[in-house]
């Protein structure tokens, strides 16, 4: 008998991996104040709801909001790399690295219109050996 093929598991829990579809961003919005955050809560933070926390799907567009460049890292960690702040369209922001782009600050501007992709979280697994899916920033086309 061979292995068991498994999917593979979001790297963040509000990155979601339909059975029957493409991998998005989850996030909560404030039904009285319009506020957006990642993770789980129950309150808003902004103007204090409570209770009122509608799930929604992130678009994947957006902008460079900020960035830096790293050039030192965990040991295993590839660098440089960029890592960024984008506000997505239609509300958000989030954090991520920005790929297939140089490590240049003269080929990265602010304001730039990225997309975020989907992909394999660098080839890292867990101690079963589960694959991850990772999202990421990269120029839009």
């Amino acid at each position: 008998m061979g292995e068991t093929a498994t999917k593979p598991l979001p790297a963040v829990a509000y990155l979601k991996i339909p059975d029957d579809g493409d991998p998005y961003i989850e996030a909560l919005k404030c039904q009285e104040c319009s506020a957006i955050y990642l993770g789980e809560r129950e309150n808003c933070a902004k103007c204090g709801a409570r209770g009122k926390l509608e799930t929604i799907r992130l678009e994947n567009t957006g902008k460079l909001y900020a960035y830096t460049i790293v050039h030192r890292s965990f040991p295993g960690v590839e660098v440089p790399y960029i890592s960024a702040v984008v506000d997505l369209d239609g509300g958000g922001t989030i954090k991520g690295n920005l790929i297939n782009v140089d490590p240049d600050p003269d080929k990265i501007a602010f304001g730039m219109p990225v997309e975020v992709v989907y992909k394999d979280a660098l080839g890292r697994k867990d101690r079963e050996g589960n694959s991850y899916i990772a999202y990421f920033f990269q120029p839009k086309s």
